[in-house]
């Protein structure tokens, strides 16, 4: 999914401090636009000042239930795997990769930009269209990596009072077959009317709960629907707890903490400002790293990039760097 707003700001991402931070933080949503006057509405959580990254986890939209049409065209990116995860509704996929595919509930698909990819999306007339829109920063020794689509079908692992769908990375005994270029996990927790979970989890990773669902309590923290509760690494376990009469679900983003410094801008990940300008300047020329794709019949061919902003964008500085934010050439 593209990031459609027209006027997008500055992300620099970097590992942030865990000092002085409660044990749980809940990220709340803001409303975001998703192309036009009847634009769909989305719920995003990642990134935002208070945080950018759980693990490599970059980007989190939360969109639905809603009887809406989904038409994004084709759009760019770089440096970033897209993660598609529905709940209901379904979702064509077309890339410059040559991949067709149909995005269906309770199956992963994952795009990997690397070095530059393109992609459309569009909703299929199947119902009510519910889901998450996810992105994963690829390292520097892999983000000029090639393009790839994987796409994979987790079966449900029974627990007492909840199901789990591990869809990347392991968890309970569970391993999804995708390829990660960090150490990651994401799964769907689907918990019972009144269920509580001890989940057991791997300290070295931070990790996200999204709330999709239901009123669920993480840690003793409460999450109301699209709220993303973190926590940081040092924990071997999760709970998690339902706290309606009804069945409740999340989704468990987790991952080691990302060490190096990004820059996010429109659909671009980068390290310097210089190179989101080139990523924008071949965008608008065509060029091939991004390559075209073929098929999509929507009204605009392809999404122009907005106006980069009037100053220069500068990553973060790392944990424990006294210093300024240098940017990378």
């Amino acid at each position: 999914m593209s990031n459609l707003e027209s006027t997008p700001t500055e992300v620099a991402c970097g590992a942030e401090q865990a000092e002085s931070r409660p044990e749980v933080e809940v990220l709340r949503p803001r409303e975001v636009p998703l192309g036009g006057p009847r634009a769909m509405r989305v719920q995003r959580t990642l990134p935002q000042r208070e945080r950018s990254l759980i693990g490599a986890w970059c980007f989190v939209d939360h969109y639905g239930p809603a009887s809406v049409r989904m038409d994004v065209p084709p759009h760019p990116h770089t440096g970033l795997q897209t993660v598609s995860w529905l709940f209901s509704g379904e979702v064509e996929h077309r890339d410059s990769a040559g991949v067709h595919a149909r995005v269906r509930p309770g199956e992963l698909n994952l795009m990997t930009a690397g070095a530059g990819i393109c992609h459309s999306e569009v909703s299929v007339d199947s119902g009510v269209l519910h889901g998450a829109q996810l992105w994963v920063a690829l390292p520097d020794a892999a983000r000029d990596t090639g393009r790839d689509f994987a796409h994979y079908r987790p079966e449900p692992v029974p627990l007492a009072g909840a199901r789990i769908r591990v869809f990347l990375g392991e968890l309970i005994g569970s391993r999804s077959p995708v390829t990660t270029f960090t150490p990651l996990v994401g799964a769907q927790i689907d918990l019972d009317a009144h269920a509580a979970l001890e989940l057991e989890v791997d300290p070295a990773f931070e990790h996200g709960v999204l709330c999709d669902q239901g009123a669920v309590e993480m840690c003793g923290a409460g999450l109301g629907v699209a709220d993303l509760g973190y926590q940081g690494p040092g924990h071997r376990v999760l709970p998690l707890r339902n706290l309606g009469e009804r069945p409740a679900r999340v989704l468990l983003l987790g991952g080691t903490p990302f060490g190096e410094q990004l820059v996010m801008w429109w659909n671009f990940l980068g390290r310097s400002h210089d190179e989101i300008v080139e990523y924008r300047r071949q965008w608008e020329q065509a060029d091939d790293r991004f390559g075209a794709v073929h098929g999509y019949r929507g009204s605009v061919a392809r999404l122009p990039a907005p106006p980069m902003p009037t100053t220069r964008l500068l990553p973060r500085p790392l944990p424990g760097s006294a210093s300024k934010p240098k940017e990378h050439s």
